[in-house]
């Protein structure tokens, strides 16, 4: 009788439930619609609806002054590709980004590396090592803006105590770099600032990755002899690829769309030489009030923007089969 019992409990339980929920908020097919309606409408309102604008403002001749729509075609377009300044714009970003993105491997590798060793002070220096990230860009930047500053700033100060800058140095007769005011100078201070504040991610990502890396691969290359230098060629660097990647693309896409360094440090000096295209869509359609031309220079970004969003999600889909 027992066992007649049991076998019927069992079997009511392995039967599909027919009965339907007694509450609405019980039903998946409502629930779940309803608890991602707030991501859909924050989507919708923050970036479906601007972009709609952007898309609508770059086919038209629409000004701060005079926004009515009229149909002006691809004109926008083409006044913005003949303009020295956009290709100028156009040119450093791709320069900042790809420039940037060098430094920042290299140096959230050996970054990454350091930190995953046993050391005193390990949390400490992880936590030093945050702090640029952590730190608001605009507050950072504006440090930044103190220390490349062309009369007090400390990096000449100290260059000039240890007699590199002045009369009769390898830096010119000169005293002060002028750091934010010479082109060249500039340029490098802007891929400065864009590595500095990108490399404590880049470390996190790889680290990360660094502790998936199975313990059973490092022994066998320990029982086998093998060096820090090819351990870290045939082991680690194949092996972390795809999180590098992934850190990479990361990294440009904040690089690519960032305006703010570029607008704090120098908004485009000297001469435009340190010009992009986020902050010269700014400059264009808010402050000059060309809302046309201004939207049609940030549709620019949406092409690159985009793929790299595919290429990131394909990446990471890779990234979890290995």
């Amino acid at each position: 009788m027992r066992t007649e019992i049991s076998d019927a409990r069992e079997a009511a339980l392995a039967a599909p439930s027919t009965a339907q929920p007694r509450y609405l908020l019980d039903r998946e097919g409502f629930l779940a619609p309803l608890l991602l309606l707030p991501t859909v409408v924050y989507i919708v309102a923050l970036v479906g609806i601007p972009f709609g604008l952007a898309i609508a403002y770059s086919f038209s001749d629409a000004t701060i002054g005079n926004q009515a729509l009229h149909w002006v075609g691809l004109s926008n377009f083409a006044q913005i590709i003949h303009d020295p300044t956009f290709q100028t714009a156009l040119t450093n970003t791709v320069v900042f980004t790809l420039v940037s993105q060098v430094l920042v491997v290299i140096l959230a590798t050996l970054l990454a590396l350091i930190l995953a060793e046993d050391f005193i002070g390990k949390r400490l220096v992880r936590f030093l090592v945050l702090l640029p990230w952590t730190t608001p860009v605009a507050l950072a930047v504006v440090g930044w803006l103190w220390t490349l500053d062309s009369v007090y700033s400390p990096i000449d100060w100290v260059l000039r105590e240890v007699h590199l800058l002045g009369p009769h140095t390898i830096f010119g007769p000169d005293t002060n770099m002028y750091w934010l005011a010479k082109a060249h100078l500039a340029q490098f201070s802007i891929i400065m600032v864009q590595t500095w504040r990108l490399v404590p991610l880049a470390a996190v990502i790889v680290l990360a990755g660094m502790t998936s890396i199975p313990r059973d691969i490092e022994d066998a290359a320990d029982m086998d002899g093998a060096t820090f230098w090819r351990k870290l060629v045939y082991i680690d660097l194949p092996l972390l690829l795809p999180i590098i990647a992934v850190a990479i693309l990361f990294g440009t896409i904040f690089v690519f769309t960032d305006m703010v360094v570029v607008h704090v440090l120098t908004n485009g000096a000297p001469i435009d030489g340190t010009q992009v295209l986020a902050n010269l869509a700014y400059l264009k359609g808010i402050q000059s009030g060309d809302l046309s031309q201004g939207a049609a220079i940030a549709l620019f970004l949406f092409p690159v923007l985009a793929g790299l969003a595919a290429i990131m999600l394909r990446l990471a889909r890779r990234a979890e089969t290995v």
